[in-house]
């Protein structure tokens, strides 16, 4: 297999501010400067309130799939809780629908991004769309025949975050090495749940100011409108500090849909020379599919089945931010030191008892969520950031952009699993949105399982 990094010229690393990070090759004097690699984490901060505000803890919970979205003649009748488990479940359906999208979409774009040099350029492009997507959804009004448009700019803004994550995964080789790869992957996503804890802090702090109020519509097309202008803002030091990655790839740019035929080649290759890798994708791809509908069904859940209300969802969302950022930032060195597959193991089969938990002690009420959450929170993190800490160890040198977006695409080729389980789960119990967490669950364990049988790639200790 070809060396997991691109050729760094020695002479890129004269900053004094520098740390000391050995190069992507086997160049062991050179040094990566602090501003770069700070500049690249501070992207996963910029676009977390997308993941953490909008989706997961006060956009979707508190808006879009609450009853600012049913017909007013069910709001307080015993059809309320069906109302909005149905709500639920079409939600769940319009992520499937940008997981197709997204499948289709990433590996042609991460391979044509290889083979132009352009990651970083990629990326500018679909942060800028993701940053659009937070904007229209400031537009969205309450009312039935709004839900589906609302849906509408979930899904897209899904697609277009993950086609810039796949560019963002690529400039990993530009601010870490195969030593540190674990750490910085690790930082990357402690920045993002330390954005997302100071998001949902300024959230509260404006509720309790008496500036917000939950209960009307016109706070979260706010909250929508404030979220894309974070996001624009603090995207700009990764634009100004990170360089484009080296071109590595010699192959010739096609054409977009000749782009599909050297995908499958690349499928093809990747089976022949990198065995390893290619089972990696397939195994991650099932248990990030989990991981991805704790992180957008989850406080659903907390809304409709425990009650929670808006204020309750953004504390509770700035406690997990908290576990979960630092559990992350740990775990990284725990990844450089056991290997990321030991840690994504015990994080997945974490996830899996922290779901089967809250669904058979349901009864328990509040306090045993709160638990079941907090405890929860400690493996989503080093899960996603060991995840692409592991590709990144055994990607071949010049083909980042395609392995990543076939990364995103293997998930998302599986991304149909956990969202249509959960929303067929719900309505054949009668829309008791509870259900859905089996769903989730059988995906985890399911990829955990996988996971087992896969080659976990050589560690190499830092010193």
């Amino acid at each position: 297999m070809a060396n997991d990094g691109s050729p760094q010229s020695p002479s890129r690393f004269t900053d004094t501010d520098a740390l000391p990070l050995v190069g992507l090759t086997a160049n062991d004097g050179a040094t990566i400067p602090k501003r770069r690699v700070w500049s690249w984490a501070l992207w996963d901060w910029a676009t977390q309130p997308f993941n953490t505000v909008l989706i997961t803890f006060v956009w979707v919970p508190s808006y879009l799939t609450s009853t600012f979205f049913v017909d007013p003649a069910a709001v307080g009748t015993a059809g309320e809780e069906a109302a909005l488990g149905q709500l639920a479940s079409n939600l769940g359906y319009g992520i499937t629908i940008a997981g197709l999208l997204i499948a289709l979409l990433a590996p042609v774009l991460g391979q044509r991004a290889d083979r132009t040099g352009r990651q970083k350029s990629q990326l500018f492009l679909f942060t800028g769309l993701l940053i659009a997507a937070q904007l229209g959804m400031a537009f969205v009004q309450p009312g039935a025949e709004w839900f589906w448009i609302g849906v509408a700019f979930i899904a897209v803004g899904s697609v277009f975050g993950e086609i810039a994550g796949v560019n963002y995964n690529a400039l990993l080789i530009s601010v870490s090495t195969p030593k540190t790869v674990g750490k910085v992957s690790g930082l990357g996503w402690g920045f993002g749940y330390l954005g997302g804890i100071i998001a949902l802090a300024l959230v509260v702090g404006l509720i309790l100011g008496g500036v917000l109020d939950g209960t009307v519509a016109s706070t979260f097309q706010i909250i929508a409108l404030a979220s894309s202008i974070w996001t624009l803002i603090f995207v700009i030091p990764l634009f100004l500090y990170v360089p484009e990655p080296p071109k590595l790839s010699a192959a010739p740019t096609v054409g977009f849909f000749r782009s599909y035929v050297e995908l499958w080649r690349s499928i093809v290759r990747l089976w022949k020379e990198n065995r390893s890798t290619f089972w990696f994708l397939l195994a991650s791809a099932v248990y990030r599919d989990g991981l991805s509908a704790v992180f957008v069904f989850g406080a659903v859940i907390a809304s409709i089945v425990f009650g929670f209300t808006f204020t309750d969802l953004v504390i509770f969302g700035i406690a997990l931010n908290i576990v979960a950022g630092i559990s992350t930032i740990f775990a990284g060195r725990l990844d450089d030191r056991f290997g990321p597959k030991n840690v994504i193991l015990v994080s997945v089969f974490g996830l899996v008892a922290c779901t089967l938990t809250v669904f058979f002690l349901v009864d328990l009420g509040t306090p045993m969520f709160w638990a079941a959450g907090l405890v929860l929170a400690l493996f989503t993190g080093p899960a996603q950031a060991a995840s692409r800490s592991f590709l990144a160890r055994v990607t071949p040198a010049g083909r980042e952009g395609e392995v990543f977006g076939l990364y995103a695409t293997t998930g998302r080729a599986a991304g149909w699993m956990a969202s249509l389980l959960w929303g067929v789960l719900i309505a054949l119990a009668a829309n008791q949105t509870i259900y859905g967490l089996l769903g989730i669950a059988l995906v985890l364990l399911a990829g955990g399982i996988m996971l087992l049988f896969v080659k976990a790639p050589p560690r190499l200790t830092t010193g």
